[in-house]
């Protein structure tokens, strides 16, 4: 028992492989860090292009009326109205209300 307990206290082979493995790891979750932001930039981005898409709906339609052998209808129409984020340039390149920026982490914000 005393001489098993002496081999274990002067084996030192383990310090370098758990060296070596917290080196990896290290950057293993370094790397994943930067993975997910970008991940979270593709999603942000997605859903900013989700939001213009809606934006940029048409609301107004119109129909006419029509009448059938027992039934008709009187037609309907419907203006769109202007939204507080609508500018009045339909270029669709602009984000109406949508601000898509990086948090700069700053005081104040």
């Amino acid at each position: 028992m005393k001489a098993t307990i002496i081999r274990l206290w002067n084996e030192e082979c383990g310090a370098v492989v758990s060296a070596e493995i917290m080196l990896a790891a290290t950057i293993l979750v370094l790397g994943v860090i930067v993975g997910l932001k970008s991940v979270r930039d593709s999603v942000v981005t997605e859903l900013a292009d989700v939001g213009q898409a809606f934006a940029n709906i048409n609301q107004s339609y119109c129909y006419s009326g029509t009448t059938g052998h027992a039934a008709s209808s009187g037609g309907g129409h419907f203006q769109d109205q202007t939204d507080f984020c609508d500018n009045g340039s339909d270029s669709g390149s602009q984000s109406k209300c949508v601000n898509v920026a990086a948090w700069s982490g700053g005081e104040g914000q």
